[in-house]
This record gives C-alpha cells, structure tokens and sequence, in this order.
C-alpha cells in the first residue's frame, strides 16, 4: 500500500521514436499475472487509436493470465495476439537443434489460437541470424495459418517494427468482431480451472495435487474465494513444471505442491513444482511494519 500510494497513477514513459509508453506495475508472467495495469489499459485506449499489452513470458503464462484473469475482470477484449519468437529460443527448445525446438513454436500458436483471436508472429531477429532459419520460422508459422514478419525495433526503431505493426493493423481489421473464449468460466471450481489449464493450455494429461495444496483450496472456497481465477506459478523455461523439460511434451503430470491466496489482487495462486514466490527474503518482512494512515501518509518507515 505504501508503494502504490504515490505509484498508483501510471508511469508515461516513450521510446526512442517518441511513441508513448504506460509503465505500470510489473507482474511477473510466471508467478503472477504478467501484464501492466488495468488503469493503464484504460487510460490508453482512452487516448491512443491502438494500445498494445505486453503479456510477460509467452502464451502459457502471460498469454493464458490475460485471456482467463486480466480480460474476465477487466471486459477489454483484445483484438489481436502477437507472439514473439526467435530462431535462438527454438534452437534452445531443440536444445541445440532448431528443427526439434519447432513444436514449442507450435504449441504456443496452437495456445493463442484456442482463445479465437487473429495470431500474428513477430520474429525477433538478431545478428547472428541464419536466413534460412529465419525463413523456416516464418514457413512453419504460415503452415500454421499465422502469417509472421520480421521484427527489428531494436536495431531500427520503428521502421524496423513497420512490417509487424501492419500485419497486427490487417489481422485487425478483417477480424472485426471476435467471439475471444477464456479458458474457464469464474463459476467452476479451483480444481476444474486449475486442470483445464493445465489440459488445454500446457498439455498435461492431468493434475496432481498435493495434500497441502488440496487442505488450501478447499478452505479458500469455504472462504468464500471459489469464484475467484486462479493463477499457476510455474517455471518460464517449460511448458511442464520442470524447467528443464523442453519443447512440447505431452503425457505428463502437473504437480501442484501449494497454494496462496492473493484476495486483494482477487485471485488464488497455485504453485507449480518447485517455484519461489518470493526469494530472499527475512522470516517477518520490513514490509509488515509499514502502512499507510487514513490521511494517506506512509508510516513505518
């Protein structure tokens, strides 16, 4: 509360082409719900024509979290999804084989598809580079139904990002009035929410949960909190639980060791494997003798 209290209103930042940029809070995509704030969604599509989210660490986190807590609690429905690759990230799905990497490419788009929004791939491009790669990404998209271009906003600003931004615009505009499906509906159980991510988004073939996960779920919904979405903490580097478990496996189990219940941020977090919340830090945190007082100054500190 105390940082919110002076951070609450966004943050305007710009790019190097002076286009304006809403910096506001910063979720991680892995143990939260990865994208800028409510307040600055509203607050930009308020004053631009087009506002773009970024939705951190690709379509099984970011993606999903948006789709299923953000745009369910919100009502802004996206019109479109761009998902960003590179032949790097595919040669260390194959882990060191690009063709073998492909299918986490494929799942990704397969993700994004299943919430019936126009896909369009961005592909990140680097120096170091093959061209045949590059063209085999954009091949395998288009094999896909994803038309794909060339992103290289980092070396050439917007010009370098021009061929995407009008894919993004056509997608748009032939694809006015979208039916954009969640995943689950608010009014199904923590389990079934839990498993129907854990099934349709990162194809596991079921859910494990652990005795304390389970005693913490059941008594979150005798709370009062069943209604609320869930948020899977879950290690970026895979679509499984298992960091080290690349490409696109199927036939796997989600294993849910724990979770917590997030009320102010309305939603319940489900730990995933091994994943840390919150690294580093003391037994009883500084942060728990610091308040904000009726008048709105910060005490505790």
């Amino acid at each position: 509360m105390a940082l919110l209290t002076d951070a609450i209103m966004p943050n305007l930042a710009q790019t190097t082409d002076g286009t304006p940029a809403l910096v506001h809070a910063g979720p991680f995509g892995n143990i939260a719900h990865g994208t800028s704030s409510v307040i600055s969604q509203q607050m930009g599509l308020r004053l631009a024509d087009y506002v773009v989210n970024e939705a951190g660490f690709a379509a099984d986190l970011g993606a999903e979290k948006y789709f299923d807590i953000v745009m369910q609690q919100s009502g802004i429905t996206p019109s479109a999804a761009v998902l960003v690759t590179t032949v790097q990230s595919m040669r260390n799905q194959g882990e060191g084989d690009f063709e073998r990497g492909l299918p986490n490419l494929g799942r990704h788009i397969q993700i994004l598809q299943g919430f019936g929004v126009p896909v369009i791939a961005a592909i990140n491009r680097f120096p170091s580079d093959a061209e045949p790669d590059l063209k085999r990404l954009a091949a395998y998209c288009a094999e896909r139904g994803v038309r794909s271009a060339l992103s290289e906003g980092f070396t050439k600003g917007g010009a370098g990002a021009k061929e995407l931004a009008e894919a993004v615009l056509s997608a748009i505009a032939v694809s006015p009035a979208l039916a954009v499906r969640p995943v689950y509906t608010f009014e199904e159980s923590l389990p079934e929410k839990i498993n129907k991510v854990a099934k349709q988004i990162y194809g596991a073939s079921g859910v494990s949960f652990s005795a304390a996960a389970q005693a913490k779920l059941e008594e979150f919904a005798a709370w009062g909190y069943e209604k609320l979405p869930v948020c899977i903490a879950k290690t970026q580097y895979s679509l499984t639980d298992d960091p080290k478990r690349l490409g696109a496996p199927t036939g796997w189990t989600l294993n849910i060791t724990d979770a917590w219940l997030s009320a102010g941020a309305g939603f319940v977090v489900a730990i995933a494997g091994n994943m840390m919340l919150m690294p580093g830090l003391p037994k009883v945190s500084r942060a728990a003798t610091i308040d904000v007082d009726d008048s709105g100054q910060i005490i505790g500190v």
